[in-house]
């Protein structure tokens, strides 16, 4: 898409340029040229002159005497001296004169230029300037002060614009959206069927999806302008502002039918208007009032589309989400496993690759992750390609690249002492064991001891062969259990326990928690909703809605399926003791191991033909 260039400055800026430029060569440049013309001697070389018959032109003035003499284009001038025989020399010398006598103002002329004029002056431009602000203000016309003109950025049709086929992994989006194609560009056959197209769509997910991508895609197959602005631009200090830029941007739009509006982060001025606190922000409303009145204001066939993003929906006024308005709700949601593949080969595009790429394995190992996370990835790959000065990126650089993303660039220089080592071999494997020895966990990917920039000390990999969408019981209770299997090493080999499993520790209780208050996996409260989740797109923080002793019941539940997985955990990994030191002094030794070491190690295999 091709970004149309605001319009030129008012002619009144370049007035006052011009102004400014004529004030500056009056002031140092004119006068400089008037005494470079004009030469000043004293009164005796005059009088020489004039006896010399030299001079041959004389204007006398009350304060100067300016001649010019009988040769030379030079102008004299000389100062007034109280000399009544002047009059005679000049006669005798035969020279024109004459005497300047100043012609006096009216007074009242005099008061009229020196304070009424001025005066007069600034009430027009004050009277002026106030008109053109309030016209903006209110949403008018003309170049003035842009107050109330909004800031949307206008794209028209390119060759290089984006269409869907630079949109991947959401399919059932862009179908939801080909529609709305379809109509800007064959409105008639709707029209003559009576068929109203929606007014607009609004597309919701968690960030980094492509909600702004699609939309630009649904302008670039449409082939019509396409008009772009944040939610936050129209929010402003002076109360109305935002309704006026609200008004402007309608205006362009309308103009320019067929074409699509994009408004961006749209929460931020269409929360629900009863959720705000008494004497809540006037400008907030008033834009969404306004807003409301525009949407109603079209006719559906004039070819204008409104799409708007958001990632937190539930916040948004029911007015703007009734039929007539945002009529279409399209979810975008995060990728799948074939989509995430799909994406990760669009962004590959642009990038040199080597022959043995398999995307799928960066697919499987990248669950949860959004379009923007995936394109990173790429991008990380080829920067780590450049700097171990390689002109392609191999599969090795995509895979620690997921690893960047995921925990961080590895502390090639962090000290970490043998006994500190020891404790975190011992702890990763203990990872490892758990989720081999379980039949409902993940495969185990890659086991590393080596520091990351993200504060982890080793992780553990794991890695589904195929995509996941439900999780039963048996899984969650796998994952916790898995998560307790460092700290059950640590209590297992040195008799004590460290710091290291914190974040086990968090999420397991996590795990735990949702399966009592939310996935109704708990005998104690069946199936009994005790918790609602807020902002699903935005963290997905949640509310207990239960009594004090209730809450109580639910915490000594968690507790119980943890203290479950815990000891399930340390009875893995005592049945298989020799395991864990055989491959913890081998995990120490390399630092870095692949998960096929590990099974084969796991499983009795030779080391040689590992």
């Amino acid at each position: 898409m091709k970004e149309i260039k605001p319009p030129k400055k008012p002619v009144i800026y370049y007035y006052i340029v011009i102004l400014i430029v004529v004030m500056l060569l009056n002031t140092f440049l004119f006068p400089a040229i008037v005494r470079h013309s004009i030469k000043e001697v004293d009164y005796g070389t005059f009088l020489t002159m004039v006896d010399q018959g030299k001079v041959k032109q004389v204007q006398i003035e009350d304060d100067y005497i300016t001649f010019k003499p009988k040769t030379g284009d030079t102008v004299y001038k000389t100062g007034t001296m109280n000399d009544p025989d002047l009059v005679n020399r000049l006669h005798k010398a035969n020279v024109k004169f004459a005497k300047v006598v100043p012609r006096e103002n009216s007074p009242l002329i005099t008061f009229f230029w020196t304070w009424v004029a001025p005066l007069l002056i600034f009430i027009l431009i004050g009277q002026w300037l106030t008109k053109r602000m309030q016209s903006r203000i209110m949403g008018g016309g003309g170049n003035g002060f842009p107050f109330g003109k909004s800031n949307a950025k206008v794209y028209v049709e390119s060759e290089t614009g984006i269409t869907f086929n630079d949109v991947a992994g959401q399919d059932e989006a862009k179908e939801a959206l080909q529609e709305i194609v379809d109509f800007l560009h064959n409105s008639k056959k709707y029209v003559d069927i009576g068929a109203n197209i929606p007014k607009g769509a609004l597309l919701v997910g968690p960030p980094g999806t492509g909600k702004t991508m699609l939309a630009k895609a649904v302008a670039g197959e449409s082939k019509v302008p396409f008009f772009s602005i944040s939610g936050s631009e129209f929010v402003e200090m002076f109360v109305g502002m935002g309704a006026a830029r609200v008004r402007d941007l309608f205006k362009q739009a309308k103009a320019k039918a067929p074409c699509i509006v994009f408004i961006d982060e749209i929460d931020a001025i269409g929360k629900s208007r009863n959720s705000s606190m008494a004497g809540g922000n006037d400008e907030r409303e008033q834009t969404l009032n306004q807003l409301l009145t525009e949407m109603d204001g079209f006719e559906p066939d004039k070819g204008i589309v409104i799409l708007a993003a958001t990632n937190r929906p539930e916040t948004l006024d029911k007015a703007l989400l009734r039929p007539g308005r945002f009529d279409r709700r399209v979810p975008v949601e995060l990728p799948d496993l074939a989509g995430r593949e799909a994406i990760l080969r669009v962004h590959a595009r642009k990038v040199k690759l080597a022959d043995n790429i398999d995307f799928n394995v960066i697919a499987r190992a990248t669950a949860g992750a959004s379009g923007a996370d995936l394109a990173n990835i790429v991008n990380e790959a080829a920067l780590r390609a450049v700097r171990l000065g390689r002109n392609r990126v191999t599969q090795n650089d995509l895979e620690e690249s997921v690893e960047v993303v995921i925990a961080g660039y590895q502390r090639k220089n962090a000290v970490i002492s043998m006994k500190d080592k020891l404790t975190i071999a011992y702890h990763e494997i203990g990872h490892a064991l758990v989720a081999a020895k379980q039949s409902h966990s993940a495969p185990v990917h890659k086991i590393t001891i080596i520091p990351r920039t993200s504060g982890a000390l080793g992780y553990t990999m794991q890695v589904d062969e195929k995509e996941t969408i439900l999780m039963t019981k048996e899984q969650a209770l796998d994952k916790i259990t898995t998560y307790m299997g460092g700290r059950a090493a640590e209590e297992i080999i040195f008799k004590t326990i460290t710091s290291g499993a914190s974040n086990d520790i968090e999420q397991a209780t996590k795990i735990a928690r949702s399966m009592v208050t939310r996935f109704g996996m708990s005998d104690e409260f069946d199936m009994m909703a005790l918790e609602t989740v807020n902002n699903p797109y935005l963290g997905g923080d949640t509310t207990l809605l239960v009594s004090a002793e209730t809450a109580s019941k639910v915490d000594a539940e968690v507790l119980k399926i943890i203290k479950t997985c815990h000891q399930n955990a340390k009875t893995i990994l005592l049945n298989n003791i020799d395991k864990l030191h055989e491959l913890t002094k081998y995990l120490l030794e390399k630092e870095t191991i692949t998960g096929e070491e590990f099974m084969a190690i796991l499983s009795g295999k030779q080391l040689e033909t590992v």
